[in-house]
């Protein structure tokens, strides 16, 4: 059974840190490219930051220079370093594991982020 646990969300002041942890069970962790998505009330779910199996990242241009993605292949877990936040950055966090080539994409349960003074 795939399971991709999110934790590290909450409620942080404009300008603070937050680091969010996902830990995956069920999967061989090291083949999968993992990211960190977002969904805003009203708004689609988008790409926040991706990392290959090779230690490749990506990231939107909304949060570049401020957050930072990184795996520990011998934990099967990825995390999202996030400063400097601001307001539109609340959303729910979700984590995703995508082997890519063969159609198998799962999701975590999502976490809350917000942002707010």
């Amino acid at each position: 059974q795939v399971q991709l646990v999110e934790s590290g969300g909450g409620l942080v002041q404009p300008g603070g840190s937050l680091a969010l942890s996902c830990a995956a069970s069920g999967i061989t962790f090291s083949v999968y490219v993992m990211g960190w998505y977002r969904q805003a009330p009203g708004k689609q779910r988008e790409l926040v930051a991706a990392i290959t199996s090779g230690g490749r990242t990506n990231y939107a241009d909304s949060v570049k220079g401020r957050f930072a993605i990184s795996r520990d292949n011998a934990k099967n877990t990825v995390y999202l370093q996030m400063g400097s936040l601001k307001p539109e950055d609340t959303a729910i966090y979700y984590c995703n594991a995508k082997w890519v080539g063969t159609g198998l994409d799962y999701w975590g349960q999502g976490t809350q982020v917000t942002v707010s003074s």
